[in-house]
């Protein structure tokens, strides 16, 4: 489990209460259900109304994607693979692959391999690998829609929520204390919904975002590095330029791993 983004949920909820306990606000204030059922399920409702329904059914997968750990090989690991496969190709020619395949620890570089066992030109190779990805992307960017779409609508609808509230407000016109109490219970569809909006959905999405970067860039450096193989270059070369597509620090740690690996086996 991805715990980074409970312990983002826990401290949004922790300013709200502390915040509300700060300016004196009880918390009973929040036992509000109709202010709830506005937000809640009024965002689902106008969600559902935006989104097909094919993507709508991915809506509780994509809580597994937000909170669960990345199955995903890291950037080390993929260039560590790439140069073996590499070396590999160089001294067996590239249909050592088709025995190969089933060793790979990558859906995405299974396919890569798959792909230039059965294509020779490596423009057309490429082309296809791209369009994967691409398709990859434009479904990344429908799952985080559906959670940008509810960030639009929740402090919306906070608004009607409130608007509902001061409805019911003006009955007690004749009784200053119970005006004054319906006022306030009024304003926390406003707040609930700005809550949801800006420390839920948007930042949900934005957390698909930055997943769906990081898995385009894993499968970038896979397609770089199949299409270096295939073209025949030198492992070493090929480590080298995808290394340069690394932060600095891991690819001084790699560099490091690399060089202490070559001591052990002198």
């Amino acid at each position: 489990m991805d715990v980074m983004g409970v312990v983002g949920i826990v401290t949004g909820l922790a300013a709200l209460l502390i915040g509300m306990f700060f300016k004196g606000v009880p918390f009973s204030a929040l036992n509000n259900p109709a202010a709830f059922f506005i937000i809640l399920v009024g965002t689902a409702g106008a969600v559902i109304i935006a989104t097909p329904g094919n993507e709508i059914k991915k809506t509780g997968k994509l809580f597994k994607v937000l909170f669960g750990q990345q199955k995903s090989l890291s950037a080390e690991e993929v260039i560590g693979t790439l140069a073996a496969m590499a070396e590999i190709v160089r001294k067996e020619g590239i249909l050592v692959m088709e025995k190969k395949l089933d060793e790979l620890p990558d859906p995405f570089m299974k396919l890569g391999f798959s792909m230039a066992l059965s294509e020779s030109d490596v423009h057309k190779l490429g082309d296809n690998l791209y369009a994967a990805i691409d398709a990859m992307k434009l479904r990344h960017a429908a799952n985080a829609q559906i959670f940008t779409q509810a960030g639009m609508y929740a402090p919306t609808l906070g608004v009607l929520g409130a608007v509902l509230g001061l409805i019911a407000a003006l009955s007690h016109m004749g009784d200053t204390d119970a005006l004054g109490h319906a006022i306030s219970a009024a304003f926390i569809a406003t707040l609930l919904g700005i809550f949801t909006g800006y420390v839920m959905w948007h930042p949900f999405a934005n957390r698909l975002k930055q997943k769906s970067k990081q898995e385009v860039f894993v499968k970038e450096l896979i397609l770089d590095g199949v299409l270096g193989i295939v073209e025949g270059e030198n492992p070493a070369k090929l480590k080298e330029r995808l290394m340069v597509a690394l932060p600095a620090s891991e690819r001084e740690r790699m560099e490091a791993a690399e060089a202490e690996r070559k001591s052990r086996s002198k």
